[in-house]
């Protein structure tokens, strides 16, 4: 069996598994670069890393239409129960077990709130582990010793990583993320989405197969990778 990982912009990916799809950080139709059907997207899961506007995105009326979790940190789980989605509250802590495999809530270095400024809980990152590969979504993060910590206890295969600066990791502060994350392959994103946060994704590219191990997956938005 195989899965398939899609990209819709920002810091919103599906993946797509024999049990079910995951939707993280569903920011769709505000997002410039999402041109697809929201009605089709079907998730039984959806993650969020923070609260904010643009990873909450459209994850309450998604899960309402279709019965899907929303699986995010304790207040913000709250948040969106409050507003009638069905919700998983977890913490930073012990790894959690799904129909599709297993997800470990682990902290990153950005602020959370809620679109109408309440506090969202503390902002996070998420490991990912299905058929055997190591996923992890770093969310909306700055360089911190947090991002050697997880290269080193838990060796992900696959990295999502910010580069965009203004309110993240920039490509130099990624580039150092990536060193210390060491995985085979770095997904870039938060980027291009909005004036503060373009960035030439292309040398990026060339500065990680420059001077790292990985290999840097560019994937436009509604493109995928399949493993």
């Amino acid at each position: 069996m195989t899965f398939k990982i899609t990209y819709f912009g920002h810091s919103a990916f599906e993946i797509e598994t024999p049990q079910g799809s995951i939707l993280i950080d569903p920011f769709l139709s505000q997002n410039p670069h999402f041109k697809g059907d929201i009605s089709k997207i079907r998730p039984v899961d959806i993650l969020l890393t923070h609260a904010h506007s643009d990873h909450t995105g459209d994850a309450i009326p998604i899960a309402k239409s279709t019965g899907a979790t929303i699986t995010a940190i304790f207040e913000l789980a709250l948040y969106c129960q409050k507003k009638g989605a069905n919700v998983n509250p977890v913490n930073t802590g012990g790894t959690l077990n799904f129909d599709w495999g297993t997800a470990l809530f682990l902290p990153a270095n950005h602020s959370s709130s809620t679109p109408e400024g309440d506090y969202g809980g503390i902002a996070t990152s998420i490991l990912l582990e299905i058929q055997g590969k190591k996923i992890y979504h770093a969310g909306d993060t700055g360089l911190s010793a947090e991002l050697k910590m997880v290269g080193e206890l838990f060796a992900p295969d696959i990295c999502m990583l910010p580069i965009g600066g203004h309110f993240t990791l920039g490509q130099k502060e990624a580039l150092q993320a990536a060193k210390w994350l060491n995985a085979g392959e770095i997904i870039p994103m938060h980027y291009d989405t909005f004036a503060p946060i373009k960035t030439d994704v292309n040398d990026f590219k060339f500065k990680i197969e420059s001077e790292t191990n990985s290999k840097c997956r560019i994937i436009k938005p509604h493109e995928s990778l399949t493993y």
